[in-house]
Parts: structure tokens; C-alpha cells; sequence
């Protein structure tokens, strides 16, 4: 039998509370794991969301410039008629239209968290990747590149 004393009595009824120094590592090393993955994956997801708003403005543009040319037989401004294709902002892209009265091409550039990327439309319907940040490989003059992987 094991005789204690009044302070060893007292020390092994002490509740312990709070966490060991390990514990805390091991907690850190895993968050630190996680956003090493997370940030990456969501920031590209976002960048993906940009130039899915920038395609889809240029693809309406061609639209209206082509009800346009229908109407008017000219891209540009005819009369009162104005062009449907202004120069401006649209989310994280510029919009840039050049016309003549029988061609015309519009581009988005990147601009802020979209930087790197241009993509440009023609009266031929010819969609181009220009230019991509390099994490997102090469331009492509055959498609609109919409994802990382390089798909169209």
C-alpha cells in the first residue's frame, strides 16, 4: 500500500485545465495545412467567376452589335442610332470596342484581381484568349479559356 502525503493528495485531485503546448502545435500545424489548400482553390474559383462575367458580356455585346448591324447595315453610330458597344467597366474588366461599319472587335482586359487576362470577340464570331496570368498556361486564338485546366 502507498502512503501519500497531504501534498501529493492535494496535487492528484487538481483538475488540470487548458491546453499542452503540443496540442496547440499539432492544432496550428493542421489550420496551416488547410489554407495552404484552401486560399489557392477559392481564389482561382473567384478569378473563374470574373471571366465567366467578362465572356458573357462579350458574347452579349456581339449580340446587340449584330441587331445593330441588322437594323442600320453599319456597326457604328448611324443617325440617332447609337452603337450598342460603349467603352467602359464591367466588374473587374475593361470593355473596349473597335468599329468600322463592317467589322468590329470588342476586348475585356483584366483589370485588379483579373489582371492578366484579355479576351476578344469579332463580328466573325471568333472568341480569343489574348492573354492569361501564367498560372493558367497560354493564350489560345480558337477559344475562350474559362478555367485553369486550360478548357475552353
Amino acid at each position: 500500500m502507498i502512503i501519500l502525503n497531504k501534498y501529493h493528495a492535494q496535487f492528484l485531485r487538481q483538475n488540470q485545465s487548458g491546453f499542452s503546448l503540443i496540442e496547440l502545435m499539432i492544432t496550428l500545424a493542421i489550420i496551416g495545412i488547410l489554407s495552404s489548400i484552401a486560399i489557392p482553390s477559392y481564389t482561382d474559383y473567384v478569378k473563374k467567376g470574373y471571366v465567366v462575367e467578362a465572356t458573357n458580356t462579350l458574347a452579349g455585346l456581339r449580340a446587340n452589335l449584330e441587331l445593330h448591324y441588322q437594323d442600320n447595315r453599319t456597326y457604328k453610330t448611324a443617325g440617332t442610332f447609337t452603337t450598342p458597344c460603349v467603352n467602359g467597366t464591367v466588374g473587374q474588366f475593361t470593355i473596349s470596342c473597335t468599329l468600322a461599319k463592317n467589322a468590329f472587335t470588342v476586348t475585356a482586359t483584366g483589370t485588379g484581381a483579373a489582371a492578366g487576362f484579355a479576351y476578344t470577340i469579332n463580328h466573325q464570331n471568333q472568341q480569343a484568349t489574348t492573354s492569361l496570368p501564367t498560372s493558367w498556361g497560354s493564350a489560345n486564338t480558337a477559344c475562350w479559356i474559362t478555367s485553369k485546366n486550360g478548357s475552353c
